[in-house]
């Protein structure tokens, strides 16, 4: 059989995770690489990985490039592409160019400069060009430029698979989905478990630990691009979708608690737990987490504490921060807290050492995901 190579980006600090993740849904040559994952397999392999991976961001299909030291060099490699093989030219397409140490002096010049290839070899081909949409395309073609390397994808994915259909209100900031899903795998955590989120916000750390649990695919509620390839057969994707429903679990009462004292951010938790039937799975509760306490003798804290911005923000945390320390510590013993956050500080104001560190990206944010482990039995942490 005929191997494709794709490339699927995620959140920086999750390529292990993401590597691990597409090995057990059938990817071949997996290769991780800095912000993602290189790897080969079939047209139903990337059918399969956009419906079930929870850490990748997308799946890009490589179709072309090659070596390049310009502009004109760029236009002849999209030109080499066999487009109308891939795609019909009523799709409507947007081109999105990244760049790192690359000569070229603009990256919207060059994304003009291959969507005007594409579109010669559709009008050399039949005579039509197609149009181009630059909100919500067809067919997105994504390049990647390095210093003399170019590559050539396109997007099988449409919108970024985080996007899983499942949220219809949010809090202030929530996390991005896939890597709430990512960070979960790195904690360790298993659906047996009980999990915590004592600052749960609009609920992402529940909800996906919900869908896990269930073994629910995060893209059973969507669409994806690849629907509108030429390749796509929808007999295939109908057996990767049943196949999916089949493993289905039915939802039930699971150890997963959620507390939050903003009443808008728990009222949105909730409407995203209706709407995905999720209700009666998650235990939420509305107050200050730092009166309550531990739901079962052990388990898995996960959170992604407030950090600030501004300097009153900043002074407010540089007291929520001990507090959270002395909360785990009367409250949690028996527990590992995984802390995702932005600032900094927190490692030395939580007056607790961290087992470990471990560096992710939300967003454009440089993070750090902190784990405590709380001995049970003791006023201190492991």
């Amino acid at each position: 059989m005929h191997l494709d190579r794709f490339f699927a980006p995620c959140p920086r600090g999750l390529e292990a995770v993401l590597s691990d993740e597409l090995v057990a849904l059938g990817a071949q040559d997996v290769a991780p690489t800095d912000g993602g994952v290189g790897f080969s397999g079939s047209f139903d392999t990337m059918m399969t990985v956009n419906l079930h991976s929870r850490i990748a961001s997308r799946v890009l299909w490589r179709v072309g490039g090659g070596r390049y030291r310009d502009e004109r060099d760029l236009y002849q490699l999209a030109r080499q592409v066999d487009w109308p093989q891939y795609f019909d030219v009523s799709r409507t397409i947007k081109v999105k160019t990244d760049a790192v140490k690359s000569p070229v002096k603009s990256i919207d010049f060059v994304s003009l400069t291959i969507k005007d290839a594409v579109c010669d070899v559709f009008r050399e081909r039949g005579g039509e060009r197609p149009s181009v949409d630059t909100h919500t395309p067809d067919m997105r073609i994504h390049v990647f430029l390095s210093g003399s390397d170019a590559a050539l994808y396109l997007d099988t994915s449409g919108e970024p698979l985080f996007k899983r259909g499942w949220r219809i209100a949010t809090g202030d900031a929530p996390l991005r989905e896939n890597l709430a899903a990512g960070i979960l795998r790195l904690t360790g955590w298993t659906p047996d478990v009980p999990l915590l989120d004592p600052m749960c916000g609009s609920g992402t750390f529940l909800v996906e630990a919900a869908m896990i649990a269930l073994d629910w695919a995060p893209g059973a509620c969507r669409h994806f691009a690849f629907e509108k390839l030429s390749g796509f057969r929808p007999a295939a994707w109908q057996q990767i979708t049943d196949a999916a429903i089949a493993r289905e679990k039915q939802a039930r009462p699971l150890p997963l608690f959620g507390i939050d004292r903003d009443p808008a951010a728990l009222a949105a938790a909730r409407q995203n737990l209706a709407h995905i039937q999720l209700d009666d799975c998650i235990t939420l509760s509305d107050g200050d987490f730092l009166d309550s306490h531990a739901p079962a003798a052990g388990g898995v804290i996960v959170s992604n504490p407030p950090y600030g911005v501004r300097l009153d923000e900043m002074d407010r945390l540089a007291l929520l921060y001990p507090q959270l320390g002395h909360w785990l510590k009367r409250e949690m013993a028996g527990w590992t807290a995984y802390l995702l956050t932005a600032d900094l500080r927190l490692a030395k104001m939580i007056r607790l050492s961290p087992s470990r560190r471990t560096p992710l990206r939300n967003g454009a944010l440089d993070c750090r995901l902190f784990e405590f482990r709380m001995i049970s039995g003791s006023n201190r942490p492991a």
